[in-house]
Order: structure tokens, then C-alpha cells, then sequence
């Protein structure tokens, strides 16, 4: 986690040299002695080291993967929301009322582009390095290396403009090349098409993981893996400018680049391959232990302490603490909804990582319960770091874990399902990889994997739903397959069904009965079971005897408590097909384009 850091403090005064030349017009003959052309900068390796380093500063922070768009902007989904009455900040955000004078829209929008230019400049200042072509050995193949780190990461900021906002204008050389620093918006097929042929030239330059020092560097199988990921949503569905959810005709040679990538990363098990267990992915990136598996293939490296290079989970989001003296305060951000606790099975051992229903809201550490429309997630909790940290902190360290080896399974899954019109075995036992993990200890309670194309969608759709809570996945796993509006509106229905119990939510219990035992929490499960047992789904049962603390759980959800709605009502309120489905461009980016740049459908 820290490996970076110090390297991203030093490359900071030579970020400020870069943008000193590129970002302002000289209006004097005058020449500052201690100033310094951008190909002086570019001299050797070094140099060129720490320019690069500079670029991947600007995927962190709290206008970057730091908390904005990791953890505001994938939400409202079916699967969890932003906790709070409306706003025009972040819960505005997540129930769509999307205005053009939201910072937590235009900031990020400008660091991503910071991003953009930092990478374009060692795009087209590395190559032509005399140390490129004419360097030792060592000194060549480290500047490779540099140059498909910076392919790599344009394309990553590209990518996250175009999924929030779409056509969005693509500069590909640096600002001080551009005739016109206002260019207009650029096709985003073009643009997809443009970074999978940088992301293929990436692949070929960059080291496998084992061939370097272990940090948060990218390696050739992050290149591949995001590679994959481009490509499904280059043949997945979007809103189009002419307000109408489409995906083009050429979709499967898209699916086919992906099933390539995986299919090649999958044959690299020496490589990346899945931890067995799925808590230990979590406690690893909690104690800053690195991934023996390489399961994690791409992460976003924080530290520092500040809001410019660091990271708000376990501070914004996670279990809600309040003990400064032990954990520290914060968490309870985001709130993950009945619908996606009640879609695990009660083995399935990724539920009470994803989600928490405890909270520890004093300083004498005991925990207590969270109602049914109170609970947290649970993958980056602060009380699971190590070494603790006490106080009111605000940046924990944790790095943000963008593509895991589990999403190369299930993209191949879903790739070789839709190029074959059904999976394969290949595609099954890939499916049924994750699966198992998942039900460790139980795999005999796995199911049986449908071997039809759409029954196998189906169940690839719900097994990356369990598989992927709050990465910041879920939301535009549904927008590329243009089922957004469709799950919300399921998930409405579901949470209104465990309101009343009906259907297949008829066991879930109106209340929960609990008690301490030391500082964790007791269920009562009635009178012949085990009194460890989780009754999340038991008959309603009370206590005959004992101490126990009544909890309204499924009653709870009557409840107002967004926006004075219900849970059910308050979730995603503003959404409208056709229109929620991007991000606008803010007032003040659509003011200096001074009526150049259009805006996306219905925001106008």
C-alpha cells in the first residue's frame, strides 16, 4: 500500500514543472533559470519514473478512487444506496437527482482528466527518449514497462468517463499539441476501439506479476484483465445520444476479445488465481497484507494521510463505529438493502463479509444490532485493520481493489456463453470456480448450473451480484446490460415482500432476538437450535426465558427513513430511463465550451 507513496511525494514537484510548460502560454522572452522543458524532465529513467508515478496520483484521493468515484458513484443500485436524505452532493448522486451544480459530478470529472493529460504526456514524451531505443538492456525494458503503464492508465480514465458520461470529448496528445483545448465530444466506439488497440500494444510491454517487485504498479495481468472488462462494455448496451439504450451489431467481436484476455490470464495460474478463502481477500487488504494469490489483479495504491493521495473506506464507509479509543469512529456511508442481504444463501460465506448488521456504538466495544434497513457493508471495515487505528482519522490506507481474478472467471463465463448461444464445460467450471469458494465447507449445496444460454445469464448475473458487493460493479454490470431500470424496480418489489413476508420472504422474521456474550453478539434460533445460529431466515420465535433484546427486523421496514419514504420509496426516487443513465456535463464545463459542448439526453 505504501510502496508508491513516497515515490507519488517526489514525482509532485515535477507534476508542477509539466503543468507550469504545457498549461500556460508564455507571453515573455524571459526564461526562468530553474525552469526545466518538458524533454528535459524526460532525460532518463528516473525522471521518467517518477512523471508516471504522477499519473497514477490521480486515480486516488477524494475526488478518485479515495471515496467519489468508488463509492458515490455506484450507487443507487439494487444492491445497496447512500445513506441519508437528499442532497446536492452525494446523495443527489445516488437517487439521480443529478444537478449541473454538483461538485461531487464536476470535480472528479476534472481529476479524471488530470489524469488523461498526465498520461498523455508520458504517452508522447517515453518513446522518444534516446534512452529508448539506444538505453542498456535494463533501462530499455524499465521505459517499455513505463510507456504501457501510462497506456494502461489513460485507458482506466477514459473508461470511467465514458461509463458515467459517455461521449466525452478524447484527447489523445497532450494540451500544448492541441490547436483548440476545447474539443468537441468524441464517439465513444471510437474511443473503447482506440484504448483496446493501446491496451493490446500495453500487454505486450508490460511484466507479469512475478517478474517484478510486488506493489500496486500494473503488470501485464491487470493490462489483460481491463482489456476484458473494455470490451464487454465496448459490446454491452448504453444510452445513446439519440435517448435510446441500444448495443451495436458488432457486439460479439467485442465478447470475443474478452473471452481471449481471460482465457489467457486463466492459463497463467502461476499468476493470478483465486484465494481460497474469501475473507482472507478482505483481511489482507485491511492488514496491508499483499494478495498471495494475485487474486487482486489491479489496485489503486492510498497513503499519506490527506484527501489528495489517500482513501476514505473504513472512515465513510463499512460498520458504523463510534470508539475513538479502539477502531476510531466512522462507517455507516452506504447502506446495503434487505433484498441483496436475503439474495445469499445462508452458507454462502461472502454474505457476512459483504454486508455487516452489527455496529459498535460506544467506547465499551461491545456490538450491538442494526435494523433491517440499516445495514452496512463489510469488505473494507475499520475494525478490521491491522495495526489498529484509534481516533477520528479520516484516511484509513486501504487501496481500492479494482479487478479481481474472480472477474476474469465470470467475464469468460459470460463471454463464451454469448458466443456459443450457451455455455460450454469450459464456462461452467468456470462459474462454478467461484461458486465453490463462495460455499466453502458446503459445495454440495452449490445447485445445479443451468446449461441453457439464458439460464446461465441468469445465474452468471446473480452469482456476480453475491460476488461483487460494493466494488463498484454492480451498478454498471447493469447498464451494460441495460437492465438499470429493470432491477430497480425489482428491488423495490422485493423489499416491499419482506415488509409483508410474502412470497419467498414468508420465514423472514418480524423480529430478531440478541443478546451480548462478552463483546460479540448471540442470537436466540429457538428452543432446539444452537444458539450461535444466525435466524435471519427462522420462524418467528420468543424467548420463553433469559435476557434478550427485542429487534424489530422485518417490521422496521414500515419505517421512514429516506427522504421521509420507506426504504422501498426513498432508493434511486429521481431515476428516468433514458436519461439517469449518465451523468450531465456540469454547468461549469458546458459554460467555457460556450455552447460547443452538447449535453447528455435529458438534462437539457
Amino acid at each position: 500500500m505504501k510502496c508508491l507513496r513516497l515515490y507519488q511525494l517526489i514525482s509532485a514537484a515535477i507534476i508542477v514543472i509539466l503543468f507550469t510548460i504545457t498549461g500556460c502560454k508564455k507571453y515573455t522572452e524571459v526564461e526562468p533559470e530553474s525552469g526545466y522543458t518538458i524533454p528535459e524532465v524526460f532525460t532518463d529513467v528516473p525522471n521518467a519514473f517518477m512523471a508516471v508515478i504522477g499519473v497514477y496520483d490521480e486515480l486516488q484521493g477524494d475526488n478518485g478512487y479515495g471515496i467519489r468515484v468508488s463509492m458515490y458513484y455506484p450507487y443507487d443500485s439494487d444492491e445497496g444506496i447512500v445513506s441519508g436524505n437528499i442532497d446536492n452532493g452525494r446523495r443527489g448522486i445516488g437517487r439521480y437527482q443529478l444537478l449541473l451544480t454538483n461538485s461531487e459530478i464536476s470535480n472528479p470529472f476534472r481529476q479524471l482528466y488530470r489524469g488523461v493529460e498526465k498520461a498523455n504526456l508520458c504517452i508522447e514524451q517515453i518513446p522518444q527518449m534516446r534512452l529508448y531505443t539506444e538505453g542498456t538492456d535494463s533501462e530499455k525494458k524499465e521505459l517499455q514497462r513505463l510507456y504501457g503503464e501510462s497506456l494502461t492508465l489513460r485507458a482506466q480514465f477514459f473508461f470511467e468517463l465514458i461509463r458515467n458520461w459517455g461521449d466525452v470529448p478524447a484527447p489523445m496528445v497532450p494540451a500544448y499539441q492541441q490547436p483548440d483545448l476545447f474539443i468537441g465530444r468524441s464517439d465513444r466506439d471510437s474511443t473503447y476501439d482506440k484504448l483496446l488497440n493501446d491496451l493490446a500494444t500495453a500487454i505486450e510491454l508490460l511484466p507479469w506479476r512475478t517478474e517484478v517487485a510486488r506493489n500496486e504498479r500494473i503488470t501485464k495481468g491487470a493490462a489483460k484483465a481491463l482489456r476484458a472488462r473494455i470490451a464487454l462494455f465496448r459490446g454491452g448496451y448504453a444510452l445513446r445520444n439519440n435517448g435510446q439504450i441500444e448495443r451495436r451489431s458488432d457486439y460479439l467481436t467485442y465478447y470475443e476479445i474478452a473471452r481471449k484476455e481471460c482465457e489467457d490470464l486463466m492459463a497463467r495460474r502461476d499468476q493470478h488465481t483465486l484465494n481460497p478463502n474469501f475473507e482472507n481477500i478482505w483481511r489482507n487488504v485491511t492488514s496491508f497484507t499483499y494478495d498471495p494469490q494475485g487474486e487482486i489483479l489491479f489496485e489503486v495504491g492510498a497513503g499519506g494521510g490527506n484527501g489528495n493521495s489517500d482513501s476514505r473506506m473504513g472512515n465513510y464507509d463499512g460498520p458504523n463505529l463510534n470508539n475513538a479509543s479502539r477502531y476510531g469512529a466512522g462507517g455507516g456511508g452506504i447502506i446495503m438493502l434487505p433484498n441483496y442481504f436475503y439474495a445469499f444463501d445462508s452458507v454462502d460465506t461472502r454474505r457476512d463479509v459483504t454486508v455487516t448488521w452489527y455496529q459498535v456504538p460506544s467506547a465499551n466495544n461491545i456490538k450491538s444490532m442494526r435494523r433491517l434497513n440499516e445495514l452496512n457493508t463489510g469488505k473494507y471495515r475499520r475494525d478490521w485493520r491491522v495495526p489498529l487505528l484509534p481516533g477520528t482519522v479520516l484516511n484509513v490506507g486501504y487501496n481500492w481493489v479494482m479487478i479481481r481474478f474472480s472477474d476474469v472467471l465470470l467475464m469468460y463465463a459470460e463471454a463464451v456463453n454469448e458466443l456459443n448461444n450457451g455455455p460450454t464445460a469450459a464456462a461452467i467450471a468456470a462459474f462454478e470456480e467461484v461458486r465453490k469458494r463462495a460455499y466453502r465447507g458446503n459445495i454440495n449445496m452449490i445447485g445445479t448450473t443451468p446449461t441453457d444460454k439464458a439460464g446461465f445469464f441468469a445465474a452468471l448475473d446473480n452469482e456476480r451480484y453475491l460476488e461483487f458487493g460494493h466494488e463498484g460493479i454492480r451498478k454498471f454490470d447493469l447498464l451494460r446490460w441495460g437492465q438499470l431500470a429493470n432491477k430497480l424496480s425489482e428491488a423495490r418489489t422485493k423489499i416491499e415482500q419482506i415488509r409483508t413476508g410474502a412470497g419467498r420472504y414468508a420465514n423472514v422474521p418480524d423480529t430478531i432476538y440478541w443478546r451480548n456474550v462478552g463483546e460479540e453478539i448471540q442470537f436466540y434460533a429457538g428452543a432446539n437450535t444452537a444458539q450461535t445460529a444466525q435466524p435471519f431466515w427462522q420462524p418467528k420465535q420468543k424467548p420463553a426465558s433469559g435476557t434478550w433484546n427485542a429487534l424489530p427486523w422485518r417490521t422496521y421496514l414500515s419505517t421512514n427513513v429516506i427522504d421521509n419514504r420507506p426504504l422501498s420509496a426513498g432508493m434511486a426516487s429521481f431515476f428516468q430511463t433514458g436519461k439517469s443513465e449518465l451523468f450531465p456535463f456540469d454547468q461549469a464545463t458546458l459554460s467555457a465550451y460556450q455552447g460547443r459542448l452538447s449535453q447528455n439526453p435529458g438534462y437539457q
